[in-house]
């Protein structure tokens, strides 16, 4: 006796096929989808000729689109209780959205039902829709529910603010979709949700938005803020890895959220707008006390880039609430606290933050801060170039602690970079001298005048070898150093500041310099080389005393 072959389903069809076989996967996927979009466009044809020729009354329509609604969606039954998954969901998707048409007509185009009375008829088809995916667990039919769900209110639309009564029902819809992802591991309803939410935030944002809604929207911002911060906490309490999506998830919520609180509260005091910055920060370092209880690899990764958001954050309130120079030194002090932290954690994330914040006041400090000091020395330009230097310092001993080879050139870097901010520093001292001898001793007016010529040149030529003298000033500096800590390193950086030293005494101040002055360079220069030279060649320091001595030397 031979056994019946059961009939294939169109669920059996995309399982066998595999995603190699496109032919399967066209007709049993993409040739449904686009049935159900003509089935609805046919039917919409169908009820606008009907009522272009009065076949049917108002009420009768929306009778008859309600009880079709209805049909379908039981008929739909049917087909999944015989193993035709995929076409019953299909069906129920031709139900639900006539269910939707039908009682938005029956508001916007007819008027015969109140909008409270059809919200909760749309409410209730949303709901019903979710509880069916949750026991058939389809994941398919959640979405059907989400979309539907964040479809009327702007089916319902009249024109008119009802900001409380919308956000209040979004925010309800988000959880119930945070509770959908909790019971099932449908993570893309998260997607789904957060865009749906943002797209009505927006548009009645656009729409109607005015100052003194202020602190009612940034309440609802803030809880919607807050249900899609935990999303990703719940998706690593599920068994299957979440992959990148939490991560993803967290990133965009925290930067769509600081997006709308600085539209709206720098519009009123960016002293506020950078506390509400700090205090999101310190947010999202609390949210890296959950324990979740599964994937420890994806709570590693999402509480690095909770750390991340949260120095991001911080980094921002510093533009947000200082101005000009404050702001560069801003970013050095919050550098050196992140490399403090990073060594007392052992937390590499850290001194990558530490070292960004550090580049972004250095880059400040040269490319864009603008100074005009009354005083020499004592001025605030010389005050920010040294908490750069000692900044940099302190990453260079930082650094100097690592056996790690890659840490070893940061802090090489740093000492470097220490030394020609020092410079720069210093030159720019000079500059401003000089610029005061020439402002003091001649007025605007008697700047070009022909007897006073000789004075500026005067000036400029003492300016010149101010810079030769502050060069061969600092390499000495520098080699005294590398020779007293016996560090090659320093030595070459006096060797090639030295070097600099002797193309600009050689080039510009045999041409540019009267007598005197380049008397004084090739003197002052020359005894600096020999005195080095003296140095290398007795060898105090025992600089070369595990080298062989080749022959013939």
């Amino acid at each position: 006796m031979s056994v019946p072959t059961p009939s294939p389903t169109f669920s059996r069809i995309s399982e066998a096929g595999g995603r190699g076989n496109l032919e399967a996967r066209i007709g049993s996927h993409w040739l449904n989808r686009i049935g159900i979009t003509a089935v609805l466009i046919g039917a919409a044809y169908f009820l606008k000729f009907a009522f272009d020729n009065q076949w049917i009354g108002a009420k009768g329509r929306i009778a008859i689109g309600l009880i079709s609604g209805m049909a379908v969606v039981l008929w739909s039954e049917r087909f999944r209780s015989k193993g035709y998954r995929l076409f019953s969901y299909s069906l129920k998707a031709v139900g639900v959205g006539v269910l939707y048409l039908s009682l938005w007509a029956a508001f916007q185009i007819y008027h015969l039902m109140p909008s409270g009375v059809v919200f909760a008829c749309m409410l209730l088809v949303t709901a019903s829709t979710c509880a069916m995916a949750l026991t058939q667990d389809a994941e398919i039919l959640a979405v059907y529910a989400i979309v539907g769900g964040f479809s009327t209110p702007l089916l319902l639309s009249t024109g008119v603010n009802r900001e409380v009564a919308l956000f209040s029902y979004v925010v309800v819809l988000d959880l119930g979709i945070l509770a959908l992802v909790v019971f099932r591991p449908w993570r893309r309803l998260l997607w789904l949700g957060f865009f749906g939410t943002l797209i009505l935030y927006l548009l009645w944002y656009f729409e109607y938005y005015d100052r003194k809604q202020l602190e009612t929207t940034l309440i609802f911002a803030s809880a919607f803020f807050a249900i899609f911060a935990i999303a990703p906490i719940l998706m690593l309490r599920q068994e299957h890895g979440a992959g990148t999506m939490p991560l993803a998830l967290a990133f965009v919520n925290a930067v769509t959220f600081f997006l709308q609180a600085y539209a709206m509260i720098s519009e009123v005091s960016t002293t506020e707008m950078a506390w509400f910055s700090l205090i999101l920060a310190a947010l999202y370092l609390g949210l890296n006390a959950s324990r979740p209880r599964s994937d420890q690899a994806g709570e590693s990764n999402l509480k690095l880039m909770h750390v991340a958001l949260a120095i991001g954050l911080v980094t921002v309130a510093i533009p947000i609430r200082l101005e000009s120079h404050w702001i560069t030194i801003g970013w050095f002090i919050e550098s050196a606290v992140l490399l403090w932290l990073g060594d007392r954690i052992k937390s590499d994330l850290l001194n990558v933050f530490a070292l960004a914040a550090l580049v972004l006041g250095v880059a400040r400090l040269l490319l864009y801060d603008n100074f005009a000091p009354t005083t020499l020395i004592l001025n605030m330009r010389m005050v920010v170039y040294g908490i750069a230097v000692a900044v940099l310092g302190f990453v260079a001993y930082q650094a100097s602690k690592s056996q790690r080879e890659q840490a070893r050139t940061i802090g090489a870097l740093a000492i470097v970079a220490l030394n020609a901010l020092a410079l720069v520093a210093l030159s720019h001292e000079i500059h401003d001298y000089y610029d005061r001898q020439i402002a003091t001793g001649l007025p605007p007016p008697a700047f070009w005048a022909a007897e006073h010529w000789s004075q500026v040149q005067a000036i400029e030529i003492a300016r010149g070898f101010t810079y030769s003298a502050l060069f061969m000033a600092y390499g000495a500096m520098l080699m005294t150093v590398g020779f007293l800590r016996n560090s090659e390193f320093v030595r070459w950086q006096a060797l090639v500041l030295i070097a600099a030293t002797i193309v600009k005494v050689f080039i510009y101040d045999v041409s540019q310099l009267d007598r005197v002055y380049r008397i004084l360079s090739f003197i002052v220069l020359g005894i600096l080389l020999l005195a080095i030279s003296f140095a290398y060649q007795r060898d105090w320091l025992k600089l070369f005393k595990k080298t062989a001595e080749q022959p013939g030397t």
